[in-house]
This record gives structure tokens, C-alpha cells and sequence, in this order.
């Protein structure tokens, strides 16, 4: 026999791996954290369905996450919906609006501009990068006050458009987007369609939009999530109650059970704050299927 057709021996004494790469290891020290954060995750969230279902007596009478003595989820749904001529559907409305305008435009813009920066090479490039990077380092709420003077020289305060234009604006989504399509759009692919004939709009439209959808979920959650919680901007900005978004609203809600003449209704409140974010987790749920399918683009070598 010869030595190509030996068959080979296993060295007993070399220890196998005990994993593989369908069974990873368990680790208890790692479950147990996990555990841990999951639990403080959702601790807020049962104790606001729990106190949902009180009444206003039961709130401050019964253990924070134990039932009352009377199921009133209904009764409180119906009540904060009805409450005040049913100004919390108007809230409602307004933060519909201002998530579909400026949280869409907002995911618009970043995908448009950071492909652009990405994929074109153009006079003051690094320049505009270089404004791009230092805006991120800004906080929104250093900004308030000069787009509030802004807005006021225009005569757009107390309207919608002065929630809505500074929500457009968002560097980090267009920073995620530069990251993104930098990777993910092959600047062979953009050649090839533009040797064609295709031009700009339709080779974006057509081809390179499919490619970013990743990254422009990723953007949308980001910015959806900021708008529907954007709190210190429209309290500047808005005066007129019907304009308000549900974070006003509610707080102005909060506040009436202070001072002279106190009237509160603190089970509409978290009833109402129940409701607010049952929209932010259905959107989620419905956008994560895209959102991780981009998650590890580009972190296997072809």
C-alpha cells in the first residue's frame, strides 16, 4: 500500500473542540446577564399594562405591579380617548403627522444625500464630511433656542412646519447611510448601468434603492423613534394645544394635578401613554425583518 492511500490515523491525544458552529458554547455567566436586562427591559412596560387596567382610587391603594380591585382598561381607553372633546385622538393625529413628514423626509434626505456622498466624488467632498461629523457632536437641545429666534423672524411658530422642518435634519442618519452605501453599493454595478444608458435617477430608483433598504429601515427606526419622543422642541415651538404632539399632551395632562383647582387623571395619563407607544412597536416588529437582513452585510468575505 502506498503512502497516498495510507489512510490516516487520529492522534488520541489531541483534544477536539467541544463546539461547533450550529451548538455554540453555553455560557450560565452570560444567560444570567442576559436575563438580568431582559428583566429591567420589561419591567417599565408590565408595570405600565398593569397600572392601565386601574382606576384612579387603585393606582395609590394597590402595589405598583398588582391588579386593582376593578378591571378598568376599558373604561380608561374610553375616557382618555373622549377626554376634553377628544383632544388626545387630535395628539395623536398631530404625532402621525409629524413622523410621516418629518421623520419620512428626514429618511429621504439621508438616503439621497449620504449615496451621494458615497458613491460621487465632487469639489469640498471631505469638507461637506468634515461639517456632517461635527453637526452629530451638536446636541438638538443646544440648537432649540436659535431655530425658536429663526422660526419666530419667519412667522412659523406655533404651526406645524416649525416641528416638522427641523425634523428633517438628521447628520447621524445621513452619517448611517454614507457608511452604508459606501459598503453596500458596488461602484461596478453603478458603471455598468450608466454603460446602458441608464441615468442617475433611474440607476437609484431601480437598483441601488433595493440595495440600501437595509440601511434606510435602519435610518426610518432611528428616525421615527426621535420624533414620536421629541419632547423639548415642539414646548418651544407650539403654544396652541391642538398642535400638540402626544409627549406635550400628556405632560400638560400630568400637570394638571398641581396647584389651584388640581384635577387629576393620572390613570388617562399612563392609559394614554399605553396607547402612544403601541405604534412605535408595530412598527418595529414590522421593520425588523428588513433591518436584520442588513445587519451583517459585508461581514463574510466572498
Amino acid at each position: 500500500m502506498s503512502a497516498a492511500t495510507t489512510p490516516r490515523t487520529i492522534n488520541p491525544r489531541v483534544r477536539r473542540p467541544n463546539f461547533s458552529v450550529n451548538q455554540p458554547k453555553k455560557s450560565a455567566s452570560r444567560t444570567i446577564i442576559m436575563v438580568v436586562f431582559l428583566v429591567y427591559s420589561l419591567l417599565p412596560i408590565a408595570w405600565l399594562l398593569i397600572s392601565a387596567t386601574k382606576t384612579q382610587s387603585d393606582l395609590f391603594s394597590t402595589f405598583g405591579f398588582s391588579f386593582g380591585n376593578t378591571f378598568s382598561l376599558w373604561d380608561n381607553i374610553v375616557g382618555t380617548v373622549t377626554y376634553r372633546d377628544g383632544i388626545f385622538l387630535r395628539w395623536f393625529g398631530n404625532t402621525m403627522l409629524y413622523v410621516l413628514l418629518g421623520a419620512g423626509g428626514a429618511t429621504i434626505l439621508s438616503a439621497l444625500a449620504g449615496y451621494g456622498l458615497a458613491k460621487y466624488r465632487f469639489p469640498g467632498r471631505n469638507a461637506y464630511f468634515a461639517v456632517i461629523l461635527g453637526a452629530i457632536a451638536v446636541p438638538g437641545t443646544a440648537l432649540a433656542v436659535p431655530t425658536f429666534l429663526l422660526f419666530s423672524q419667519v412667522g412659523l411658530t406655533n404651526t406645524p412646519w416649525a416641528v416638522i422642518i427641523p425634523s428633517l435634519v438628521s447628520p447621524f442618519g445621513l452619517y448611517l447611510m454614507w457608511v452604508f452605501a459606501n459598503e453596500a453599493v458596488p461602484t461596478e454595478l453603478l458603471e455598468a448601468a450608466r454603460i446602458d444608458g441608464a441615468s442617475e435617477m433611474r440607476t437609484f430608483f431601480s437598483i441601488t434603492i433595493k440595495l440600501l433598504a437595509p440601511g434606510i429601515v435602519t435610518v426610518a427606526l432611528f428616525a421615527i423613534v426621535a420624533t414620536w419622543n421629541n419632547y423639548f422642541l415642539p414646548l418651544i415651538m407650539l403654544t396652541d394645544p391642538k398642535w400638540f404632539p402626544l409627549t406635550i399632551g400628556l405632560n400638560q395632562w400630568n400637570s394638571q394635578a398641581q396647584g389651584v383647582g388640581a384635577d387629576p387623571i393620572f390613570n388617562f395619563v399612563i392609559t394614554g401613554s399605553l396607547l402612544a407607544i403601541i405604534p412605535i412597536v408595530v412598527i418595529f416588529l414590522f421593520l425588523q425583518r428588513y433591518w436584520q437582513s442588513g445587519l451583517a452585510a459585508g461581514s463574510v468575505k466572498q
